[in-house]
């Protein structure tokens, strides 16, 4: 299996943004693009009570819970302090504009958690 999986360009996703990820198991993975262009991909799912990190606000290297308003840091996905936790990261590589993530990580990183579920949809679908 190629260890690398093309994901996209770094311009699709937008500057102080994120873009999703789908996954055929578990949540989706979030990309994250800062002002200094450093790309970081989480698992998107706030340590807390799972809200979507990609919903988020994303200042300096973090993201804030669109639920509760954590904050979590990009580069290693803990929680700032106060808080206390931590979503799964995924490691990445930058080539030619492109982002690719590993496949290997892609397969079974965070599989044990169900997909958010949100919406009108939620409950009755």
């Amino acid at each position: 299996m190629n260890e690398w999986k093309k994901i996209c360009a770094v311009t699709d996703i937008p500057v102080l943004g994120s873009r999703r990820v789908q996954r055929v198991k578990g949540p989706q993975v979030a990309l994250f693009r800062c002002a200094d262009d450093n790309i970081y991909a989480l698992l998107d799912r706030c340590p807390h009570k799972g809200g979507p990190l990609s919903q988020g606000i994303v200042f300096g290297n973090a993201v804030a819970c669109p639920m509760h308003n954590w904050t979590i840091a990009l580069d290693s996905g803990q929680a700032r302090e106060p808080d206390k936790g931590c979503t799964p990261k995924f490691s990445l590589r930058i080539e030619a504009g492109q982002v690719w993530l590993n496949q290997q990580e892609l397969a079974t990183t965070g599989i044990d958690f169900e997909p958010l579920k949100a919406g009108p949809c939620a409950k009755a679908c």
